[in-house]
């Protein structure tokens, strides 16, 4: 049985995929809410691994639409390997999943391709950048008017 990582550790996991979610929605890409019904969900979906292995952590794949992924499982099930589906698929994630680690990377995020042979197409976030994010509130944009700024109670001295 797996071990559970150490709370530090789930800890910077959450902080690194709350980052990444908010990277990626500013860049504009749909972002799946936790918890979500995967039946309703499309965009980015980041999961939190909570288990202590080679392949746990913070993980982040492309969600087709509902509808494309649909066409999928029933190809899948009738056996259809030939059917257009399949291939759309794929040129989908193939083209999503370098986007996405682009985006991450120039955002300071370092990442690969998953180690995981149960979840192709997938990426693992192995660390996040410290500070503020390059789409963040800029001082002068918080600034008051008349205000400096430089006493705690908001009048100057």
């Amino acid at each position: 049985m797996l071990d559970k990582a150490g709370a530090a550790v789930l800890a910077e996991r959450e902080r690194i995929a709350a980052r990444v979610r908010d990277e990626l929605m500013a860049a504009g890409l749909p972002v799946v809410a936790p918890g979500l019904n995967p039946v309703l969900s499309q965009g980015v979906e980041v999961t939190v691994d909570p288990f202590d292995d080679d392949v746990g952590g913070v993980s982040v794949a492309w969600r087709s639409s509902p509808r494309l992924r649909s066409c999928v499982l029933r190809a899948v099930k009738l056996n259809l390997l030939d059917d257009p589906a399949f291939a759309h698929q794929r040129v989908v994630l193939e083209a999503m999943l370098p986007a996405i680690t682009a985006i991450l990377v120039s955002a300071g995020f370092t990442v690969r391709d998953s180690l995981n042979d149960h979840a192709p197409f997938t990426l693992e976030v192995l660390a996040g950048p410290g500070g503020s994010p390059s789409w963040g509130l800029r001082e002068e944009e918080v600034a008051v008017s008349g205000w400096s700024g430089s006493s705690p109670g908001g009048s100057e001295p």
